[in-house]
């Protein structure tokens, strides 16, 4: 009896659809210069805050307007926050719901690894601050600050150190940070919701009903959609609950699929024009108002002295790497995945350091962990020093590989007959035929 022969395995790693790999390139292409201005708004609120001129930078950042009748007087700090970070969260939620619906995350067999990828890069982080904390008797409130992938910082980090990463390496970083948003704003909406406004919140939902119903009914226009969002974010952000939960609900409602016709979808739309502001306006002035942290002697030896913040300094460098290579390894040897041969565990490993860059939202998680509180710039300084520490290991890491990688996005990219779609494609069709 002729034994059966082993079940065909899966290319992880693999030449991507080239449907697929467009619609990351554009994404990853604005998430870049996003990148390079929020790198420029760090460096300027750091050199800011630690100038003579710090105290205007306070004062600018604490300044108070708004509409106080609708419960929206807020800080500068704040709305850069609670109002201008929605339409990043805004955009990763339509980027989720494109994963979900046509790209990696469609199927469970695409989605095994990246989400285990991220669910232990998310896990072993939070879990490294908590021991770190509680070894050293601090307070165990920062354990989500360590958990989050900066996509934007991430890639202009590349972008600087001109690594020719191949699109499968800059899709399964992206899948990653997708599904870290998708953890970071659940965490915010469970763990860090104030005292409920039951009235504010039903509004709220009401508005994303209101939100479901036009877009199933096929509503244009967006004096619809302008109005009906800016009033879901003030309910939501009366409520008690986060209002960047308002960003993320308004993009997984946008319809991603093409009716018959259409040349975008709404969601696609959308993110085509309000991502260029996400990543180089809303990103970066956030950056601004909350990266400026004193960095004298005694505040950055008191990042190594404290556990909070050595614990946040552990989870993204160590965490990250344990988590995100440990998850991605294991899972590829439980789903009997091959590495593309082209490429080595190595190349994961680079992924997995630069994994451990947690900018915006650490910064974010980190002030709603310790609103007020003194160990707060302690935190701040953590993050940028942990991902300042993860920057310079992967540059060490991917820069030994980039002649590989040149190679391989020659050869991703190379088009002898001007047709518009790389040989590549052609010849892998070709193959199948």
């Amino acid at each position: 009896m002729t034994a059966a022969p082993p079940p065909e395995r899966s290319l992880f790693l693999g030449l991507l659809p080239w449907p697929e790999r467009r619609a990351i390139a554009e994404a990853l292409r604005t998430e870049t210069i996003g990148g390079l201005v929020l790198l420029a708004a760090a460096v300027i609120a750091l050199i800011w805050a630690n100038t003579p001129l710090g105290d205007v930078y306070q004062q600018i950042r604490d300044f108070h307007f708004g509409i106080p009748a609708l419960g929206l007087d807020l800080s500068v700090g704040h709305w850069t926050a609670d109002g201008l970070l929605v339409v990043f969260f805004l955009v990763a939620g339509i980027e989720l719901k494109r994963e979900l619906v046509v790209g990696e995350l469609r199927t469970p067999a695409s989605a095994a690894l990246p989400v285990i990828a991220a669910a232990c890069g998310m896990a072993v982080p939070a879990a490294l601050y908590a021991l770190t904390a509680g070894l050293g008797g601090g307070s165990p409130d920062g354990w989500a600050v360590p958990m989050a992938t900066d996509i934007a910082f991430a890639l202009a980090v590349l972008a600087v150190i001109s690594t020719h990463l191949p699109a499968a390496l800059r899709a399964f970083l992206l899948t990653l940070a997708v599904v870290d948003d998708l953890g970071a704003i659940l965490i915010i909406a469970i763990f860090f919701t104030t005292d409920l406004n039951f009235l504010a919140l039903g509004g709220a939902f009401a508005g994303l009903a209101l939100f479901y119903a036009l877009q199933r009914l096929r509503v244009r226009g967006w004096w619809w959609y302008v109005p009906l969002g800016i009033a879901i974010w003030a309910l939501m952000y009366n409520s008690g609950v986060h209002a960047t939960v308002a960003g993320v609900a308004m993009g997984l409602i946008l319809r991603t699929t093409l009716d018959k016709g259409e040349e975008a979808s709404p969601g696609a739309r959308v993110s085509h024009l309000v991502h260029p502001f996400s990543a180089g306006v809303a990103v970066p002035l956030f950056a601004l108002f909350a990266a400026g942290v004193t960095l004298s002697g005694a505040a950055l030896a008191q990042v190594f002295t404290r556990p909070e913040p050595l614990g946040v300094v552990i989870g993204l460098v160590a965490g990250k790497i344990l988590g995100v290579f440990g998850g991605t390894y294991l899972a590829a040897r439980f789903t009997r995945a091959r590495l593309n041969p082209d490429l080595a565990w190595a190349d994961v490993l680079g992924l997995s350091v630069l994994a451990g860059i947690g900018f915006t939202v650490a910064l974010l998680i980190g002030e709603l962990a310790f609103p007020g509180q003194d160990v707060t710039e302690q935190i701040k300084a953590a993050v940028l020093i942990g991902s300042l520490t993860a920057t310079a290991l992967a540059a060490l890491l991917l820069r030994r590989r980039n002649k590989l990688y040149k190679h391989l996005c020659e050869e991703e990219t190379l088009d002898a007959d001007a047709d518009g779609i790389p040989d590549i494609y052609q010849r892998s069709s070709a193959a199948e035929r």
